[in-house]
């Protein structure tokens, strides 16, 4: 199990930049954006200059790139919205092979028009949902074009709020291109370690196969988001369970600053390092 983060944790928009101060702050693997090569976070084009830049950005920082963003609200009220990003996701996951990964994120959305990670009542309806599915069903065509697959987290706030949605939306496209993104922290709201451990074990029962990143980001009994190590997630139990359901990708953190990358990577490296000495 590689150790990963966002690569926009990072300042800079270069690849260079951002890709060798993730692998200074003990990374191996970055779930990357576009904003990092200059271009926003949902270009509508990507130059194969660009794309070929972080491959060998990539390379000469002996990282990987596990996956990049292209994170738009796939069920936001306005279609105009949603098709905008869609013309995003395509450019990216046309591009995404020649910058050396083949998972593309987004997210299932939120019928918040200024805010898809935020929760909306209407995220709950059938509408939404038939919404979400009917978007979903004009990018996978396009991601199996382009031979990606497609990462969908559950997220509490979003129309796919966890691990039973998750399964609903996989199984509506058997065999397709859709995957999951699996964060602990976005598996429960408040609860102490033990409830959270239940909500784990739950999620990677029905997910595990499907599941092609792993996130790791910690959220405290109150609710807030917290760096991993400074909440409820029990991180022996997430990467053990993770192990045993087969998931061997990369770890890949975010929701922190700069600053604290490397203090996380080896807090992280601990787990990790420890699970693979016990596997030994």
């Amino acid at each position: 199990m590689k150790l990963g983060i966002f690569a926009k944790t990072f300042e800079g928009e270069t690849p260079d930049a951002v890709l060798g101060a993730a692998r200074a702050a003990g990374y191996e693997a970055v779930q990357y954006n576009m904003a990092c090569s200059g271009l926003g976070p949902l270009p509508t084009h990507v130059p194969d200059d660009a794309a070929e830049a972080i491959a060998r950005a990539a390379d000469a920082a002996g990282i990987e790139i596990a996956a990049v963003s292209a994170t738009y609200n796939i069920t936001h009220p306005d279609e105009a919205k949603r098709a905008e990003g869609r013309q995003a996701f395509e450019a990216i996951a046309a591009a995404a092979p020649r910058m050396g990964t083949r998972l593309v994120t987004v997210c299932s959305g939120s019928r918040d028009p200024d805010d898809q990670w935020r929760f909306h009542p209407d995220n709950d309806t059938p509408a939404a949902w038939d919404e979400m599915v009917a978007e979903f069903r004009r990018i996978v065509p396009v991601a199996e074009r382009h031979g990606v697959r497609i990462g969908v987290e559950p997220e509490l706030a979003n129309v796919v709020n966890g691990a039973a949605r998750a399964r609903a939306l996989l199984d509506l496209f058997p065999g397709g291109p859709i995957r999951i993104v699996l964060d602990p922290a976005n598996l429960f709201e408040h609860g102490q370690t033990e409830d959270v451990r239940v909500a784990i074990t739950e999620a990677i029962r029905l997910l595990g196969p499907d599941i092609a990143l792993a996130h790791a980001k910690d959220r405290r009994t109150d609710g807030s988001f917290a760096t991993a190590g400074q909440g409820a997630v029990d991180w022996p139990h997430y990467v053990g369970a993770l192990r045993d359901a087969g998931f061997d990708g990369a770890l890949v953190t975010h929701g922190l600053a700069a600053g604290e990358a490397e203090g996380v990577a080896r807090f992280l490296r601990g787990i990790v390092g420890d699970r693979t000495s016990a596997a030994n």
